[in-house]
């Protein structure tokens, strides 16, 4: 559980900082979040790419069920699964992802492979200590 505290200074980063929080939280966590409803993943649409958007924590995914998302929940998915299906899944229907977006619906969108190697990056990193 996040302190408020903790919570308010991790909004107030820039697009870049909260991409290097979520993937160290996410390996430290060995999970990241991701919001469903009845339909499946929810999607946000930036200029160019159609994005799964994902938070390192249960609590700034929730921040979201607001509006037009109020009937979704938010999900866990294990950096396991999330290597053995995700992936390769959203690769083939080439959608990026949009890291750890803020309310204004900032955050930095990579490709699924880009993700992926930034996670067992900094997983090789921790199991190099």
């Amino acid at each position: 559980m996040l302190e408020p505290e903790k919570i308010k200074q991790l909004l107030q980063m820039d697009d870049a900082q909260r991409a290097v929080y979520f993937v160290k939280e996410a390996v430290s966590q060995n999970e990241l979040w991701i919001l469903t409803d009845e339909h499946g993943c929810v999607m946000l649409n930036t200029e160019e790419e159609d994005c799964v958007p994902v938070w390192p924590n249960k609590e700034f995914a929730q921040a979201w069920v607001t509006d037009e998302w109020q009937n979704c929940q938010p999900e866990a998915i294990s950096l396991n699964k999330w290597f053995s299906r995700w992936t390769h899944g959203l690769a083939d229907d080439e959608l990026a992802i949009v890291v750890f977006p803020s309310q204004d619906d900032q955050g930095l969108v990579y490709y699924p492979d880009e993700l992926e190697h930034e996670l067992k990056q900094q997983q090789h990193s921790i199991n190099k200590r």
